[in-house]
């Protein structure tokens, strides 16, 4: 019979995987790499995010991973702009590519602006541009609505980002600095190009190990593909099957870390828009079904997380001024003393990675 793995099972082997359990002894090249997608949205939610995992972070780490093009910010999973290793970029944009395909015909905004275009064509014209320098989004546009003189700049530079890999380069997501998005080609940017015999099988393991165990509908809603249940299949046979508590099967790497359910699990903040929370069809592990509801009504995924006993808690907000930082922990559920003084401690830490040079830095929790 099917082993079942509770959904304290599941979370636990999910904080595991994610280094939330346990902070890692790793380096931030290792740890992107393992995490396999960090959620780059925004610029700094990288930076919590590795904060929220690692033994020893400072932001000048990743900064210089950025810097030295051994890390990239690219639009790959589901669509949205992820930070990966060189490599994984170059692996992964070819197996996403169809995703962004779809984008181009389905897209409720630009895609009646973009009919008829040849992209063949317009992917020729970007790289052209892009050949010259980097451009940011509306030089992009404008430059190539000059070739397209009857089309939308805004649509053109969309169609640009989903068809071409464009990376988004310094200084957008370097901490403390502030900038538009710009872009080069990938190919240009990393001086190598695209692998063009990537295996949706190893895009399959690598998941697993950063995200399971995991259903075939929690790869695609990771991935933003489709049909990946036939690449599963291929490589059944090389993993571990399990059920979770409404039956629905379940796949693992037979040596993936499935801590004891009773592992205890510290109080964290993590970044807004936390990938531990936009990876699974079934966020149940990590989320209850009434807050899902409520992150989506409010927008809550933007804001950061607070997690206690390793399930989402709250949001929190950071905000500095006058040498005054100040974080806001707004509760979402009632907590234990002892979790609420961890948790207090644990911001307290937050606020001297974000704001280390204020005089003043200030915990404040609400309850909602």
């Amino acid at each position: 019979m099917t082993e079942v793995l509770t959904n304290r099972a599941l979370n636990r082997a999910t904080l595991a995987r994610q280094f939330l359990l346990d902070k890692a002894d790793l380096t931030a090249l290792e740890a992107v790499r393992h995490l396999y997608g960090l959620q780059a949205q925004a610029p700094t939610p990288p930076y919590f995010a590795l904060w929220a995992r690692l033994r020893t972070f400072e932001p000048d780490d990743l900064s210089k991973l950025i810097v030295d093009k051994q890390v990239v910010r690219i639009v790959l999973m589901r669509g949205t702009v992820h930070l990966v290793t060189a490599d994984d970029a170059r692996a992964l944009r070819p197996l996403t590519q169809p995703l962004l395909n779809r984008d181009l015909l389905q897209n409720t905004i630009h895609a009646p602006k973009l009919a008829g275009i040849d992209f063949d064509e317009l992917d020729r014209h970007t790289r052209a541009i892009l050949a010259e320098r980097p451009r940011t989004n509306a030089e992009l546009g404008a430059a190539l609505a000059e070739h397209y003189t009857d089309r939308d700049p805004g649509s053109l530079a969309y169609a640009a980002r989903d068809k071409v890999p464009l990376v988004q380069v310094p200084p957008r997501g370097i901490w403390g600095k502030s900038g538009q998005p710009t872009y080069a080609t990938a190919e240009h940017w990393l001086g190598e190009p695209l692998e063009q015999d990537s295996k949706p099988e190893e895009m399959v393991r690598r998941f697993l190990a950063a995200y399971g165990p995991a259903s075939v509908l929690d790869v695609q809603a990771w991935s933003g593909l489709t049909k990946l249940g036939e690449v599963v299949e291929r490589i059944r046979k090389d993993l571990r099957t399990f059920r979770n508590e409404d039956g629905r099967e379940l796949f693992d790497l037979p040596d993936a870390p499935r801590p004891d359910p009773d592992t205890p699990a510290p109080p964290n903040l993590l970044g807004g828009f936390e990938q531990l929370l936009l990876s699974y069809a079934d966020r149940t592990r990590v989320v209850s079904v009434e807050h899902l509801k409520e992150q989506v009504r409010t927008r809550a995924v933007a804001r950061g997380t607070v997690l206690v006993d390793g399930r989402f808690a709250g949001v929190w907000d950071l905000a500095a001024k006058a040498k005054t930082a100040t974080l806001t922990i707004e509760l979402w559920v009632q907590i234990e003393k002892s979790e609420r003084d961890a948790l207090l401690r644990r911001a307290g830490e937050l606020l001297r990675f974000a704001e280390p040079a204020a005089d003043t830095h200030d915990v404040r929790v609400t309850t909602r």
